[in-house]
């Protein structure tokens, strides 16, 4: 109860903090959602005693047209979130997390979808002690994406208006720590937004074209980080991909990418010499190959200097069976020059649902 009640009076300061300091061009909601446990994993069947409730404060910029860019994607928001949750479990305990977020509108702008990704605190994490059941959250500092689907009415009262819809909250540490089984909660939301502007400016619509033409690029990509295998206790060790691929811009939204990768992943040297001796049935003898190679398929995603890639791929060289042959990235990139030839990327790697690393990289393209 106490620790609800700091929330709070940290939602009303940032409100008020986000009224006082916002400019022209902004409004803030404030949501409250209720909802599930989503059971996708068998590990946390013990973890799931309750419905999850909490808040979400946003502060949002809304964008009309002056940029290329915010035509292309309907005039879409961008800003801030604060969120709390509370977990309904003692082991889980609470969390919160801030975001950065976007809004993109739909059906004259009476449908919104977010999506936010940022960092979330977990209010009573794993220990072997203290708190071996909590087999979720290996880490006190995780990362977490919400998204949001919400039927919205402005200015219903004077600036007030309403909101109302679905939202999936997903916590994880990308496996930087085992245990790591993550939560993903899904939720209705009700929520009041409030415009900070008595007038609402105009939007500007240039009848653009979505046409681009350009060559065949190619990008190569150093990504970096740490990780451990699902062996608790088994040790974070620092792992290196490097990535070359070929894209093709078919308008100024997406691009298509086609690649390799190569892994040299660490943490696998571990849990290859473990299984050999802790599990032989694995047919794992410990003397394998910890470095793995892959191609992938993706797409590019562009909003203003920033993109959002998705990619899916395939080992072709893979000494040992871990986690399945089909391997899924998805991540935010963001371009550092005006040519968007040097970039900097953030990304998670996932077989399926579970996640093996949050990796950091950076990279060129020619």
């Amino acid at each position: 109860m106490q620790k609800t009640i700091v929330v709070l009076l940290l939602l009303c300061s940032f409100s008020v903090s986000a009224q006082q300091e916002a400019k022209t061009k902004s409004y803030i909601d404030l949501n409250y959602f209720y909802g599930n446990i989503s059971r996708h994993n068998n590990d946390i069947y013990h973890l799931i005693t309750g419905h999850p409730e909490g808040y979400i404060l946003s502060w949002n910029r809304k964008t009309y047209g002056k940029k290329e860019w915010e035509q292309l994607f309907n005039y879409p928001d961008y800003g801030l979130s604060l969120g709390y949750q509370d977990l309904k479990n003692k082991h889980l305990g609470d969390n919160v997390a801030i975001y950065a977020h976007y809004n993109f509108h739909f059906f004259n702008r009476n449908l919104m979808f977010r999506i936010g990704q940022g960092v979330a605190i977990a209010g009573n994490p794993y220990d072997k002690e203290e708190n071996y059941r909590n087999v979720a959250f290996g880490s006190r500092f995780m990362s977490s994406t919400y998204m949001m689907l919400n039927y919205k009415k402005e200015r219903i009262f004077d600036r007030f208006g309403l909101q109302a819809g679905l939202t999936l909250i997903h916590y994880s540490n990308g496996n930087t720590k085992a245990p790591n089984t993550s939560i993903n909660s899904v939720a209705f939301n009700v929520g009041l937004n409030y415009q900070l502007d008595a007038v609402q400016p105009e939007y500007i619509d240039d009848d653009l074209s979505l046409k681009f033409n350009e060559p065949v690029r190619y990008n190569f990509v150093f990504r970096t980080g740490i990780n451990e295998s699902d062996v608790v206790g088994s040790g974070q060790f620092p792992f290196y991909v490097f990535s070359f691929y070929a894209d093709k811009r078919i308008n100024k939204k997406s691009a298509f990418q086609l690649g390799t990768d190569i892994f040299y992943s660490n943490f696998l040297k571990e849990y290859i010499e473990y299984s050999g001796i802790a599990y032989p049935e694995r047919g794992i003898d410990g003397t394998e190959d910890f470095k793995r190679t892959g191609i992938f398929i993706g797409h590019e995603l562009f909003i203003n200097k920033f993109s959002v890639i998705t990619q899916a791929g395939y080992y072709l060289y893979y000494p040992i069976n871990y986690e399945g042959e089909v391997y899924l990235r998805g991540g935010l990139k963001g371009y550092f020059t005006k040519k968007k030839n040097l970039f900097g990327v953030i990304s998670v790697k996932a077989h399926a649902a579970q996640a093996e690393a949050i990796e950091i990289g950076i990279g060129y393209r020619l």
